[in-house]
């Protein structure tokens, strides 16, 4: 049969039906058709550090200054009146409101955390908190879009895609760049999280699931001998490649044979990769598997680290909704969220580290924004809040070339405004890309005839002093 005999791409695939990921399998038994992969894009100046980052995304927005940035004054001065330089813009938070939780020095440095963090706590010698972050929108969505994507306007590629495109991927079976919702819901932003907004589509995050099958359709619903699914496979590709040969540059299509390809090699390795049964009881435990509370959040911490250790470059985990966002509340909200990722985080930095595997792992912990030193009461009979808070908040890395057990930069007394080493979200993503071993002037990409990168508009600086 020669190309022109062939049947039309809609007659062949309503014919051969669901399993996409067994119409691909074919590339995986011809290895000579599997192109070898992405070159990384590393600038020879920079020597990488990490391998892999791991982000813990917390939508909300956590509240510093009962986590991250203890705040005597605040406690001193709970429910009076805040000075006018601390004063919510807004007008929607009255008087002061301290924290109610105990702050402690830990570990050999003596970097404070909060009580409701006992695990992550146990760690802070690996741990540096940036304590002078700022952003510029208090809106959630234009928050997140900033720290994902480097700036307040939607449609850009977010942090983990440009990793994927710097980097390509260390294991051809499996997407460079991963991201874990979380089954409960969608997070605010929803897909938008892992877009790889105006790069080809082979940079956006793909989806694995906690619960069930990790990929939809990856397996076929029956199971069809050898044979005939490299007859299968071989078709689709004959077709795919007269296809596209037809529409030169259509990255959309480029994309999705890619993906077919892709889904075919998972086959062999994503299940096996998401295969939980194959720990041990103890790291299970450990991550909290064994409590209702923790389990959602710590499977998902466990599938990372089983991520990054079979070569996936860039790993998201979302919470649904925007559980951080404690408007009414704050106290409990905050003590809930705490309970429900404080042990599968501390899990994770101790199982990489005695794995050898947290020197080249970046773990990035932080949500879009902090939350308001002052209160805010929206119903009288609902304890108090505290609002969305851009102009001082923190967040904190480990591993993959930071050096832990310190702080960077400083709010205020009442942890309303950075002011000492401030931080925008330009420095953080140059840093987790040099350490990556890129160079965030460098790693760009023409768009509209304009040469775009993460930090683009901003004067972006390492932040050295984080460096091991």
């Amino acid at each position: 049969m020669n190309q022109f005999d062939l049947p039309s791409r809609r007659d062949v695939l309503t014919r051969l039906g669901s399993g996409f990921g067994g119409l691909a399998l074919g590339t995986l038994l011809n290895e000579s058709s599997i192109a070898a992969g992405i070159k990384p894009k590393r600038s020879a100046d920079f020597q990488p550090q990490a391998k892999a980052v791991i982000q813990l995304y917390m939508h909300g927005g956590p509240s510093h200054m009962d986590l991250l940035d203890p705040k005597p004054m605040l406690n001193r001065f709970d429910d009076t009146a805040p000075p006018d330089e601390v004063a919510d813009d807004e007008k929607r938070t009255k008087n002061l409101m301290g924290s109610p939780f105990r702050f402690h020095k830990c570990g050999q440095s003596g970097l404070e955390f909060s009580e409701i963090q006992p695990f992550v706590s146990e760690h802070a010698d690996d741990i540096a908190v940036i304590r002078s972050m700022f952003t510029e929108h208090r809106n959630h969505e234009q928050a997140i879009w900033m720290a994902q994507t480097g700036m307040t306007t939607g449609g850009r590629p977010t942090l983990g895609s440009w990793a994927a495109y710097g980097l390509g991927t260390e294991n051809r079976n499996l997407p460079a760049f991963v991201a874990l919702p979380d089954p409960g819901g969608a997070s605010v932003n929803g897909v938008r999280n892992w877009t790889s907004g105006w790069l080809p589509p082979r940079y956006q995050g793909t989806v694995f699931r906690e619960q069930g099958s990790p990929v939809l359709n990856l397996q076929p619903k029956q199971p069809r001998p050898p044979a005939i699914e490299r007859a299968r496979a071989n078709l689709l590709r004959q077709l795919n490649e007269k296809h596209l040969a037809e529409r030169p540059g259509e990255l959309e299509l480029e994309a999705r044979i890619e993906t077919f390809e892709l889904a075919g090699r998972m086959q062999l390795a994503a299940t096996d990769a998401l295969d939980l049964s194959q720990e041990t009881a103890e790291t299970q435990k450990l991550y909290g598997l064994d409590n209702a509370t923790t389990k959602s959040y710590g499977t998902r911490c466990l599938m990372a680290r089983r991520l990054v250790e079979r070569g996936v470059r860039f790993v998201s985990l979302f919470m649904s909704g925007q559980p951080w966002d404690t408007h009414s509340n704050n106290n409990e909200g905050t003590k809930k969220c705490c309970q429900r990722t404080d042990q599968p985080v501390g899990a994770l930095l101790a199982d990489l580290k005695r794995r050898g595997l947290l020197d080249s792992t970046l773990i990035l912990w932080g949500g879009e924004f902090g939350r308001t030193p002052g209160a805010e009461q929206r119903n009288t009979k609902i304890a108090y809040g505290r609002d969305h808070h851009p102009y001082g908040f923190s967040i904190w890395m480990s591993g993959g070339g930071i050096k832990g057990g310190q702080h960077y930069g400083a709010t205020d007394d009442f942890g309303y405004r950075a002011v000492e080493k401030r931080c925008q979200t330009a420095n953080v993503h140059a840093t987790i890309l040099q350490l990556l071993g890129l160079n965030h002037e460098s790693l760009t990409w023409n768009h509209n005839g304009r040469d775009e990168r993460l930090t683009d508009v901003y004067e972006a600086k390492v932040l050295d002093e984080l460096l091991a």
